[in-house]
């Protein structure tokens, strides 16, 4: 090879004509040169060196002829394009191409016949001129140079033996270079059978009448290793490749190494023609934006829990030996019959006068009479509409809470199931909808009301009250004294609320919007009522004053429920009056010597906004100020003002009383009273670092980048508590990491009214050690609250896990961020502590917003100043 290779060293090619045409070829390749424009620029290239090649315009030749030879490796200013500093350099080269032309020159020079070939000439006869041919030829690009568009005319066999070495050169180091399985790109070609020696050998006019050269396109999918290795014999103009090189440089003749690199349009047309027109199965199942997330790497220096692993904490027994009821029904009785004019319930309106008072006496008649019209006087063709365990919606506004007091007591003594929802305003509300479906899940029929509510409804054309969206159809009935029937004295109701049966089903918006419904049973309703009076030392004949929605929750629980357990006379505040008066709940408390109020820490914070001017004001008749919400991070300041503010007014440190519920679990815990057997109150200042990664840091007050928490008490009597991982197996947490808060206790809620699915995972959770031990024979509860165990078994809540925001790999609570953000200045910018905290996701991951109403009298410059100092609070969430 390296004999056959010296002539070509006689009359090399300079290095600006195999860059042009390098650079040539891949234009052609990449589709920016057409096929003509490319045969015309090649051929005039190569008139100047090999002015005999048949098909070249003679006056290139003329044109591009150098008379002397030492005057080939000059260059041309006139004739050579001047190289861009943007060109492509020597990486682009084809050596498949530039291999072909240093062959077909030192072919020409040489002008001997051609060795017998092993592939078909591409100068075959006339009557084959329709063949096509096998596309294992694919660099047609070199043939296509020596030829015009369509056939050539025929020549004398002189020319045409001049050329046929070159040509059958060029088809042998060209295209048998290139790639041979090209008939993936080519889906016409069929594999050749072996040319016959005639085929190969053919000489004379017949042979060479037509020249029809059969290109087929490139094929750049195949490695070139192997070609390389298979074409090596039989290309002459190849120096060789250094031993244990293993890329795709070659080195051809003229010394320059190339690279085997193609076009990437070109390598990725082919790639989309080889992949099948419909994707597999399992690709539509494949999310897009996995490939576009950056896998989050945990932090090496972020904080980690290094304590012991936490066990269960046991709350104290309930009490033996107490003459407790048997039921809250037995109580109703009790009460209505021995102590009928005992005020059970005062209602006051938006002036702040009381304008009803319902005596037990009251209470006991007209839940008798609602119940016996349930089951008696409401029929369906001929049928009793209602049958025991049947669920009814109790329609009541905020500010009728005798009615909705003897609906509720009137479903239970008839055995059905009060569903209270809130009043539907429009009849396309978008909350009424969910909660539309959750009476239809519920199977609900007929809804109660008063003339009042029912007058303010939408109506449709009848006159009848209008369907709302998302509602199944409902029968109204309002429930005012006219349209009930009084029982016969023989009538007594047959209602056994002591069992495992459901007593009433409470509603619940989750995080997304939808609403399910907390079944609670009447067992777990008793023993509710029985561990609130232990821990908060409800007697009888004590006054209450609520603030609180009477129809769930807390407000349900102490101003409906306990209370009659316990012969109680509650003072009902209207929240209309609340925002009318915000000091109305602590005038009541003087007017009425409350001993129990029930608020939240937002009426605290409305109170110490009005209460410039009032002297009259005295509150040392409490004893207890529950805060139903004091498991919010926000609430502590709530609570330390309104200390500061009431303390000189007879407000005892030792009265404020914050509590943590949830509707899965009802009351989870409540801080006693000194008197009552408490340990002194706790405030937890903690790293907000710490907590986004579930660790509990201990930090300083004067930082704006840590979270303040007060202990909402101990557990209730007769419960277990644990904290378990928020995420997978529900595994113990260690005593210094936040979890999910879980209770044993016979007074949490029983299920999610008709789903199955989430009542076994929330209802039913088997809290494990980290051997993976059960920690009791009893399921648990999950409370949605996040938190730990202190200090004096005191529990401890830093947000709800419906607040949860997930940014990276580090955790971060709604109510964290609120309680961060009123802590900066909130009484000179935040108009009524109006904060709203959501999150927004984005690529999976969330990012958080934060948006604060300013006050009327608040400047851009306040505005800017504010957020400035809450990022600065918010360092640790970035």
């Amino acid at each position: 090879m390296a004999d056959r290779g010296c002539p070509l060293e006689a009359v090399p090619l300079p290095a600006e004509v195999r860059e042009s045409l390098a650079e040539l070829e891949l234009e052609l390749s990449e589709g920016d040169i057409t096929q003509k424009g490319y045969e015309k620029k090649r051929a005039k290239l190569l008139a100047r060196y090999i002015p005999l090649i048949q098909g070249v315009d003679p006056s290139l030749q003329a044109e591009n002829r150098i008379p002397a030879p030492s005057q080939t490796t000059a260059a041309v200013p006139k004739q050579q394009k001047p190289r861009p500093t943007s060109s492509r350099d020597e990486r682009f080269r084809s050596d498949v191409h530039t291999e072909a032309v240093q062959a077909a020159l030192a072919k020409y020079k040489e002008r001997k016949m051609p060795m017998p070939s092993k592939r078909r000439s591409v100068l075959v006869h006339s009557s084959v001129e329709t063949y096509t041919p096998p596309d294992t030829s694919s660099a047609s690009e070199d043939e296509g140079s020596l030829r015009r568009p369509g056939r050539l005319t025929s020549t004398p066999l002189q020319s045409h033996s001049n050329i046929e070495p070159w040509l059958d050169r060029v088809i042998q180091g060209s295209s048998t270079s290139s790639s041979a399985s090209s008939t993936s790109s080519h889906p016409g070609g069929r594999p050749a059978a072996a040319p016959s020696a005639a085929a190969t050998t053919l000489t004379g006019p017949a042979a060479h009448a037509h020249i029809d050269v059969h290109s087929a396109p490139p094929d750049v999918t195949t490695g070139l290793g192997e070609l390389s290795h298979r074409e090596h014999p039989q290309l002459a103009s190849v120096r060789g490749v250094a031993r244990g090189y293993s890329g795709s440089v070659l080195e051809t003749a003229g010394g320059v190494p190339v690279n085997s690199r193609v076009s990437s349009k070109i390598q990725q047309l082919l790639n989309t023609l080889k992949r099948p027109k419909r994707p597999p199965l399992k690709e539509f199942f494949v999310d897009d934006f996995e490939e576009l997330l950056e896998v989050q790497q945990p932090d090496p220096n972020q904080p980690k829990p290094e304590g012991s692993q936490m066990v269960v904490l046991k709350g104290e027994p309930l009490a033996v030996g107490v003459p407790w009821p048997p039921s809250l029904l037995a109580a109703l009785q009790r009460w209505g019959t021995t102590q009928p004019k005992a005020p059970c319930l005062t209602a006051l309106d938006t002036a702040g006068k009381a304008f009803y008072t319902l005596t037990y006496g009251k209470l006991w008649s007209r839940s008798l009479k609602l119940a016996y019209t349930l089951l008696n006087k409401l029929t369906s063709k001929n049928e009793p509409l209602l049958k025991p365990g049947d669920r009814v919606a109790l329609v009541f506004p905020n500010s009728d809470p005798v009615m909705f007091m003897v609906a509720f007591y009137g479903c239970l003594l008839a055995d059905l199931v009060p569903v209270p929802i809130e009043v539907p305003l429009t009849r396309k509300d978008a909350g009424s909808q969910q909660v539309g479906f959750l009476l239809g899940s519920c199977g609900v029929a007929l809804a109660l009301t008063t003339d009042a509510c029912q007058k303010g409804l939408p109506k449709a054309q009848t006159g009848e009250v209008a369907t709302f969206k998302g509602w199944p159809p409902l029968s109204w009935l309002v429930i005012d004294g006219k349209h009930l029937t009084k029982p016969p004295k023989d009538w007594h109701p047959q209602a056994q609320d002591a069992g495992s049966g459901t007593a009433y089903i409470e509603y619940k918006t989750s995080k997304e919007g939808s609403t399910v419904g907390v079944t609670v049973s009447h067992a777990s309703l008793l023993a509710q009522c029985r561990a609130l009076t232990q821990a908060c030392g409800y007697s009888e004949a004590e006054t209450l004053t609520n603030v609180l929605d009477f129809k769930r929750d807390a407000g349900l629980w102490h101003g409906v429920l306990t209370s009659v357990m316990n012969r109680m006379h509650v003072i009902s505040i209207p929240y209309a009056l609340m925002k009318v008066n915000p000091l109305s709940w602590i005038q009541k408390v003087c007017s009425y010597k409350a001993r129990a109020a029930l608020v939240k820490s937002r009426d605290m914070h409305w109170s110490l906004l009005a209460q410039r001017g009032q002297r009259d004001v005295s509150l040392s008749s409490l004893r207890m100020l529950i805060v139903a919400d004091g498991a919010n991070p926000w609430s502590i300041s709530s609570c330390d003002a309104f200390l500061n503010v009431f303390q000189s007014r007879g407000l005892r440190p030792e009265v404020i009383c914050p509590c943590a519920t949830s509707p899965e679990a009802l009351t989870v815990a409540i801080r006693r009273p000194p008197d009552l057997g408490g340990p002194p109150p706790k405030k937890a200042v903690l790293s907000m670092n710490g907590l986004s990664f579930g660790v509990i840091r201990v930090d300083t007050e004067e930082k704006l980048s840590v979270l303040t928490v007060q202990d909402v008490g101990q557990v209730l009597p007769g419960a277990d508590v644990c904290v378990v991982k928020i995420e997978g197996t529900p595994y113990l947490c260690k005593t210094d990491e936040v979890g999910e808060i879980c209770v044993n206790s016979s007074t949490t809620g029983t299920a999610y009214y008709g789903l199955l699915g989430i009542t076994k995972s929330v209802f039913e959770t088997v809290p494990v050690t980290a051997g993976g031990v059960p920690v009791s024979d009893r399921p648990f509860t999950r409370t949605g609250l996040l938190g730990f165990i202190g200090p004096d078994n005191l529990v401890f809540v830093v947000g709800k896990l419906e607040g949860l925001m997930v940014v990276g790999v580090r955790r971060h609570n709604a109510d964290d961020i609120v309680a961060t953000a009123l802590a900066v200045e909130p009484m000179k910018f935040v108009y009524r502590g109006r904060i709203a905290v959501f999150s927004v996701t984005v690529l999976h991951d969330d990012r958080i917003v934060l948006v604060a109403e300013q006050r009327p009298d608040a400047s851009e410059e306040d505005s800017f100043q504010w957020m400035s100092r809450v990022l600065q609070g918010k360092t640790t969430l970035a």
